[in-house]
């Protein structure tokens, strides 16, 4: 197909007009034929016109036209044949003759390469063993350099330098392993490297095991030395205190003559360097404590090397967190007391060493976990202190927990943790703790009280006065007696001063570093209830069954007095240990807390003071109150009371108060008033005279002119306070003695002269004075006389009177 396809196409002369149409189909056939058209038609035409014959003439005409142009051609190819052999002779010939040429050349060539082709040969094989042995040494040089990684992998692991034995056993790995010529050497470290590191990964955990051992009672160590700086920070703060409280004091008495200087000293505080210069929480093995970290950064980066750095950080968490709930647990063997400090000093390492690696490691355990860990401890700590706090019953025994508690949080809040809820705990017993406390100076204040012996305490020492008397602010002086010195005050008044004071303190310690700044209303409030509840109920029962006799009661009031100096020095107290400025105390001052027992020691004072008068008040039932004439020195009783007060004043004067004093004299002289007037209504009184009267007149200037001497004792107002006293008696007098005794009707007059007087009892008195011309037979001779005014006044009065009641 493809020659007929690439055969040229023959183009049909054209036919002369005057040809047949035979003829013409033939041209046309003969075309078609050359140009390899198909003749269907053609035979279908020649079929359909019933010709076939001529198709078959024409085909053969066309096959006989072709012969002869073959033949033309093979005559013109055979032309061209002859010529080629005879050009191939011709080369025969010239190719004999270069044969023969190249021959010889060849010959020349051989006789001149055979000894060069022995030197290459000689040379490629040269080449050969050289190749060979480059390669072989190259292979030598590899299998030293790995002989001698793994010899230095052999002596870092003999010298326990871990890091340097894996990074070989990586360059082996790295550089050497793939390229190993000898696959002996190479499937033994196929075999051995893995097992290396197993026996290396062993190794450190192993290192890592005894670290956790160690750690812990590093870590109580550790926790001790830090509390127990804690301490030594708040012991100077707190001598810095007392040195700021008595420079306060020292200017507050003197500010001209008192220059003072507070020196600050440097804190040692839980940083990096200890006294001598050295880490105390190195993390080498040179630190004070033996706190060395190295163990485990080791054993974090020989596992970060192995590509197990996630499973350390889980494992190394869940170890400590194990340990730390360890550390939870308290023995039941123990008291809480004796092993709390060892408790929560064992909690405080723990977290100190877990600071130190957090900020340290480099990743090791995170933020979050740490914090985990804290919030677990905050929780089992409150818990425990809770179940702990709820058994005590001793405050000393709260207190002391309270305190390492608080250094505690002093501590790990250096550390940034957060310490509130303990804090919160400790404030929450506050109520507790007090009222345990309270108990205890409940016991403490009746043993004191008992123990009394309501004698004046005798101070042989300057130093017994400066414990007893300095200490609580107490003297009236400041100057220092002669010694020895016999106080106003019995001993049971410094001991019951030192139970208080040791109550602020330790209120004070309980509530200082507990979170609350200003606690001195708190102090102040449970101060308040110790002295008004407890103390003043002890004075109180003590006063009413101990007290028998004038000088115990006398020693009792003058202990009350003592003990209000006491008081304003226990609240002065408790606000300069509250770093409270003393003006804002004085300015948020109360009443003195021991009232009822004041009061109620001098009402036993005076009520004793007047049994004691009553006694020598009895012989006024001697009196006669119908005498002829008026005594000029007064009667019996009178007398008798005198030289009692007078006796009772110089006694009283040396342990009582000046105002103490007045307040019970006075008492005892309007006792004196009432039964002087008492006498005067008593139905075995049946009727007087004016000179019995005059005579208890007399009686009434005696004592006034008793109370006028005591001038150099009281003040001028105290002395018209005791005259005071008499006045019920006074007025009573001057009323029957009143030449118009009806001006007691005038409401003007009672007012300013007779407002002590009742009604009532002037009404019977008045009745009994008797006029001495009212004697019997005594009108006899007077029937005519007129009737006397002062008599007609008083008449008028008692009449005026009985219509008003």
């Amino acid at each position: 197909m493809s020659s007929t396809k690439n055969r040229r196409k023959v183009i049909p002369a054209a036919a002369d007009s005057g040809d047949s149409a035979d003829k013409l189909d033939q041209i046309v056939l003969s075309s078609t034929i050359c140009n390899g058209e198909d003749l269907a038609p053609f035979v279908r035409k020649a079929f359909a016109s019933g010709k076939p014959e001529t198709l078959l003439h024409h085909l053969r005409a066309f096959s006989k036209s072709k012969e002869s142009e073959i033949e033309e051609v093979c005559k013109a190819h055979y032309q061209d044949f002859i010529l080629a052999v005879d050009d191939l002779r011709s080369l025969l010939s010239d190719v004999d003759s270069l044969k023969s040429a190249l021959y010889e050349s060849n010959s020349k060539l051989q006789s001149v390469g055979l000894p060069l082709l022995s030197s290459l040969d000689a040379f490629v094989e040269a080449r050969t063993v050289s190749r060979n042995l480059n390669l072989a040494l190259d292979s030598v040089r590899a299998c030293v350099h790995t002989i001698e990684l793994c010899s230095r992998a052999n002596k870092h692991l003999e010298d326990g330098n871990f890091y340097m034995a894996l990074k070989c056993l990586d360059s082996i790995e790295n550089e050497c392993l793939e390229q190993m010529p000898s696959s002996t050497l190479k499937r033994m470290l196929e075999k051995n490297i893995p097992d290396i590191r197993s026996y290396i990964e062993r190794k450190v955990s192993k290192e890592f095991g005894d670290w956790l051992v160690d750690i812990r009672a590093v870590s109580r160590t550790l926790g001790q030395l830090a509390i127990s700086q804690a301490s030594s920070a708040r012991q100077r703060e707190e001598d810095l205190r007392i040195k700021q409280r008595q420079a306060e004091e020292q200017s507050r008495l003197s500010l001209r003559d008192c220059v003072y200087v507070l020196e600050e000293e440097d804190e040692d505080g839980l940083g990096a360097v200890g006294g001598d210069g050295k880490d105390l929480y190195s993390n080498g093995g040179g630190g004070l404590l033996g706190f060395d970290l190295t163990p485990l950064y080791r054993a974090y980066h020989i596992h970060q090397t192995l590509g197990l750095e996630d499973q350390f950080k889980h494992y190394y968490f869940e170890n400590r967190k194990l340990q730390l709930t360890s550390d939870f647990q308290v023995s039941s063997m123990t008291p809480f007391l004796e092993s709390h400090q060892t408790f929560f000093a064992q909690i405080a390492g723990f977290f100190i060493v877990e600071d130190r690696i957090f900020r340290t490691s480099g990743g090791l355990i995170s933020k979050m976990e740490v914090e985990n860990l804290w919030e677990t401890a905050m929780s089992k700590m409150c818990s425990v202190l809770e179940d702990q706090f709820s058994r005590m019953q001793t405050a000393n025994h709260l207190l002391l927990i309270k305190d390492y508690v608080s250094l505690l949080g002093v501590t790990l809040r250096r550390y940034w943790y957060p310490v509130e809820p303990l804090l919160d705990v400790l404030s929450k017993h506050r109520d507790k703790y007090h009222e345990l406390l309270i108990s205890d100076c409940r016991k403490q204040i009746t043993e004191a009280l008992s123990a009394d012996k309501f004698e004046q305490m005798l101070m042989k020492k300057e130093y017994e006065y400066s414990m007893n008397v300095l200490s609580f602010q107490l003297q009236v002086s400041d100057i220092i007696p002669a010694f020895p010195f016999v106080a106003p005050f019995s001993s049971t008044v410094p001991d019951c001063c030192r139970i208080v004071r040791s109550f602020i303190e330790d209120s004070v310690s309980f509530m200082s570093y507990g979170g609350q700044l200003d606690f001195y209303d708190v102090v102040k409030k449970y101060l308040d209830r110790l002295l008004s509840e407890v103390l003043d109920g002890a004075l109180l029962k003590l006063i009413s069954t101990s007290v028998h006799g004038v000088s115990q009661a006398m020693q009792v009031a003058a202990n009350m007095a003592v003990f209000e100096r006491a008081c304003d020095f226990f609240f002065r107290h408790a606000a300069q240990l509250s770093g409270i400025p003393l003006r804002m105390a004085e300015r948020g001052r109360r009443q003195f807390p021991l009232t009822k027992a004041r009061e109620s020691a001098e009402e036993t004072l005076s009520g004793l003071l007047k049994t004691k008068v009553d006694g020598f008040m009895m012989l006024i039932e001697n009196v006669n109150w119908i005498p002829d004439e008026p005594l000029q020195n007064g009667n019996e009783y009178v007398n008798e009371v005198i030289i009692y007060l007078e006796t009772l004043v110089s006694t009283a004067q040396q342990i009582l108060p000046v105002q103490v004093l007045k307040r019970v004299l006075q008492d005892v002289l309007s006792h004196i008033s009432v039964t002087i007037v008492g006498a005067l209504q008593a139905d075995s009184v049946k009727r007087f005279n004016v000179n019995a009267v005059m005579g208890i007149d007399v009686d009434i200037k005696l004592l006034e002119a008793f109370v006028d001497s005591q001038a150099p004792i009281f003040a001028e107002e105290d002395l018209n306070q005791l005259k005071a006293a008499l006045s019920e008696a006074r007025q009573m007098i001057n009323l029957l003695l009143s030449s118009h005794p009806e001006n007691f009707l005038n409401a003007v007059i009672r007012e300013r002269s007779y407002y002590s007087l009742d009604h009532k009892k002037v009404v019977t008195i008045s009745e009994k004075l008797k006029d001495s011309s009212d004697r019997l037979f005594g009108t006899f001779g007077s029937r005519t006389m007129k009737l006397n005014p002062k008599k007609k006044s008083l008449d008028t009065l008692i009449k005026r009177l009985r219509d008003v009641s």
